[in-house]
C-alpha cells in the first residue's frame, strides 16, 4: 500500500491569499488556486464568483482580484478526480487502486489573534483508476480542472472510490512553524510513522511527499471518524 500527501488551494504563492478556517471547530472553505484563462476549454471555466456563499458565511469576502476569475478546481471533490501535471504527476503514476492521497493546505484562522497559518488535512481519495489526462473522452472532460484545459496531454488523473472518498467535512489541523517552515507536529508526524520529506516539512514544493508507514497512517486518521462529503464548497 502506498500514501501520498499532496498540497492544494490557494496560498500566498499561488494566488496571493489564504481560504478562512476556524481551527476550534474545524469548519474551513476550500478555496482553489487561480487558473490560466487562455487554457480552459470553451464553456468548462469554473469561477471564484461560487465560492460567495460559503465565503458569507465566515464573514470573509473574495479578494478584488479573484471576482470573476477562473479557478483551478483541483483535486474536484464533486467528481471525486486530482490531477497533476508532468513531471510532478510520476509519484501518481505508481499508485493502484487501494492505495490513497491525504490532501492538505495552508488557511488563515478567522480570528485576528492567530498569527501563524492553518495547515490542516481537508480530504482523502481511496485510489480506484489512475489514467493519462489524454485519454478522457470529450465527455468527461468536465470532471477535472486537466481535462477542463488544454493542458500538457502528459498530464495524470486520478479517479477515487465512492463512498470512501471526499472533503473531509472538518479539517484536521497537523502543522505548526518550527525550524523556520511549516512542519507536521511532531506528535503527529510520530503517530503517522513519518514521511519521506525530512522532519515533516509542509510548505509547497516540487516533490510529492510519502507516507512511510501508510497502515498506520489510516489507523490513527479512521480513529479520528470524521465525515468524507462529495461537494466542493
Amino acid at each position: 500500500m502506498n500514501g501520498l500527501l499532496v498540497r492544494v488551494g490557494i496560498d500566498t504563492t499561488s494566488g496571493g491569499w489564504n481560504s478562512p478556517v476556524d481551527p476550534c471547530s474545524g469548519r474551513y472553505v476550500y478555496v482553489p488556486i487561480p487558473e490560466e484563462p487562455l487554457l480552459v476549454r470553451k464553456g468548462l471555466c469554473r469561477f471564484f464568483d461560487e465560492l460567495i456563499p460559503s465565503l458569507r458565511d465566515f464573514g470573509v469576502t473574495l479578494p478584488p482580484y479573484l471576482y470573476g476569475r477562473p479557478m483551478h478546481l483541483d483535486p474536484d471533490f464533486e467528481y471525486l478526480t486530482y490531477g497533476d501535471r508532468h513531471p510532478r504527476d510520476i509519484p501518481l503514476q505508481a499508485l493502484v487502486p487501494g492505495d490513497f492521497i491525504v490532501f492538505y493546505t495552508g488557511m488563515r484562522s478567522v480570528y485576528p489573534e492567530d498569527r501563524e497559518l492553518v495547515y490542516a488535512i481537508i480530504g482523502f481519495y481511496e485510489i480506484d483508476e489512475v489514467l493519462p489526462a489524454a485519454s478522457v473522452p470529450p465527455e468527461r472532460w468536465v470532471e477535472n480542472a486537466h481535462t477542463r484545459r488544454n493542458g500538457n496531454p502528459r498530464d495524470t488523473i486520478v479517479r477515487a472510490r465512492l463512498g470512501q472518498s471526499g472533503r473531509l467535512e472538518r479539517c484536521i489541523p497537523v502543522g505548526e512553524y518550527r525550524d523556520r517552515a511549516y512542519r507536521v507536529r511532531r506528535d503527529i508526524l510520530a503517530a503517522w510513522g513519518g514521511l519521506t520529506v525530512r522532519e515533516g516539512f509542509l510548505q509547497r514544493s516540487g516533490r510529492l511527499p510519502g507516507l512511510q508507514d501508510p497502515e498506520r497512517f489510516l489507523d490513527w486518521f479512521t480513529s479520528l471518524g470524521i465525515p468524507l462529503v462529495q461537494k466542493n464548497f
